[in-house]
């Protein structure tokens, strides 16, 4: 009977050290539009994106279907110079 309770506790112990390693880290991302303020020369003109925009856009990226989803911001972030900046900064646009 020990002998099966310090196996069984040695699994859950293997089981969760392998769930530690295995799973990345989710990175907590806050979702603000006016973080990709950094783009916004490059989204309404015909100016290349900065670093800084890039930066921002890839940081940015697991928000960008709710941008899209939202009325008020879809008319910036659907844009063609939009995709251009995604473009140029190597960031697919994300299918939602």
């Amino acid at each position: 009977m020990v002998m099966m309770k310090a196996t069984w506790v040695s699994v859950l112990v293997l089981a969760a050290v392998l769930l530690v390693v295995l799973l990345p880290a989710a990175e907590a991302v806050t979702c603000s539009p006016m973080q990709l303020s950094p783009c916004a020369a490059a989204i309404t003109s015909s100016s290349p994106p900065s670093a800084l925009c890039c930066a921002k856009l890839k940081e940015q990226k697991p928000c960008l279907c709710s941008y899209m989803r939202n009325p008020s911001l879809r008319r910036f972030v659907s844009t063609p110079n939009a995709r251009k900046v995604s473009k140029s900064c190597r960031l697919a646009i994300p299918r939602c």
